[in-house]
This record gives structure tokens, C-alpha cells and sequence, in this order.
């Protein structure tokens, strides 16, 4: 059985959109991209170096997928292995994946959850999705998420793409591991934890 981690980069008040450049999405008038900038320090760049070392295929939306295949097929040596991971790209608007010519993309356009939920059962690696708003959406909605590798960033955006939305359903996640950089950023690991328990302190 195979795990989806949703890796994110998020600010205090939960914005996920841009966070690597200023043209990265500018939808809605977004004008903060590339707010981690400021943040990123020696020891943020070990601890996703850990991250990325990891066995992983890729799961990823449209957008991010446009971004990562016009990257990483020539920076490989940021990330060993992407090219030869296979990466899953969930979107209904493109029809095939020929002009970005990014060995091992497979594209899945119908029946998202139906082909997610085989993907989980079948072998291989893990399933990392990095960026993918729209696609987390659909994976929170659905109880697809396994793991939540969160890096919250101390600042505030107001406005902007938020990872958790109205759909996400309610669901507890237990800490495994926490690290804090000398930037004040938390990378924070959840392990999902089932159903949501209530009680009272009276």
C-alpha cells in the first residue's frame, strides 16, 4: 500500500499559493510570490534535502506539473532521480502530456479518485505531491491524504490560495516529528490518525 504526503509550503494563515517566485501564480492579484525567500537558510535546505532524497513517485496538478517540466528536466542535479520517478499528473483540460516530453508522466483526466485510489493500492514508492492546490482539494475531500509534511513559514499573506478549504472533511493527524530553523520556520510531520473525537473538560 502505497502513501500520499502532501509536502507544502504555508504561511501562518494557511496561504500555499507562490511561494517559490513572483510569477508563479498571480491569479486572484496575488502579489507576494516568492514570500519563503527571506526564510530559506542552511538548515531549511537540509531538511528538504531529506525530503527529496526520499523513494517517490510524483503526484501533481496541471499548474505545478507545467512548472516542474519546464525545470527539472534540466536541473537534475537539484533533485536526483525526478526524471526517472514517474510522476501522475490528475488534470481534465490537457489531453496528453507529448509537448512537454518529460519521460515517465502518465496522465490521468477521468475518474481522479477511482485512478488515485488504485494508485494507492498499487506498488512502488510513495506519492509525493509538491504545489497542486486544486488537486489537495480533491484529496483532503476524498480522505486521500496519508501524511502532511508541512513547512509554516512566520508570516501572515491575507489573502491568497489556502490549503485547507470548506471541503476538507474533519480528520485528526498525530505529530511524528518537528524541526524548527534558525529562520523560524517549523517542518512539521503528520501521520494521519483517524476520526475526529470530542469530548468535554467539564
Amino acid at each position: 500500500m502505497r502513501k500520499i504526503i502532501v509536502l507544502e509550503f504555508i504561511s501562518l494563515d494557511g496561504v500555499i499559493q507562490a511561494p517559490g517566485g513572483p510569477k508563479e501564480d498571480t491569479s486572484g492579484g496575488f502579489k507576494y510570490g516568492g514570500w519563503t525567500f527571506p526564510y530559506f537558510d542552511k538548515k531549511s535546505g537540509a531538511e528538504m534535502g531529506k525530503q527529496m532524497s526520499k523513494p517517490f513517485s510524483l503526484l501533481l496538478g496541471r499548474k505545478t506539473y507545467e512548472i516542474f517540466a519546464s525545470y527539472w528536466p534540466k536541473h537534475e542535479s537539484g533533485w536526483p532521480g525526478i526524471n526517472k520517478a514517474n510522476k501522475y499528473v490528475v488534470s481534465k483540460s490537457l489531453r496528453d502530456l507529448k509537448k512537454f516530453n518529460w519521460e515517465n508522466s502518465h496522465l490521468i483526466r477521468s475518474n481522479a479518485v477511482n485512478e488515485l485510489k488504485k494508485l494507492k493500492k498499487g506498488k512502488g514508492p510513495n506519492l509525493q505531491v509538491y504545489g497542486s492546490g486544486n488537486l489537495i482539494q480533491t484529496l483532503l475531500k476524498n480522505d486521500l491524504v496519508d501524511e502532511l509534511w508541512l513547512k509554516t513559514f512566520p508570516l501572515t499573506l491575507g489573502k491568497g490560495k489556502r490549503l485547507f478549504t470548506t471541503g476538507t472533511i474533519p480528520a485528526m493527524f498525530k505529530l511524528t516529528k518537528s524541526v524548527i530553523t534558525p529562520s523560524g520556520v517549523i517542518f512539521a510531520y503528520y501521520k494521519r490518525a483517524g476520526k475526529v473525537k470530542t469530548g468535554s473538560f467539564a
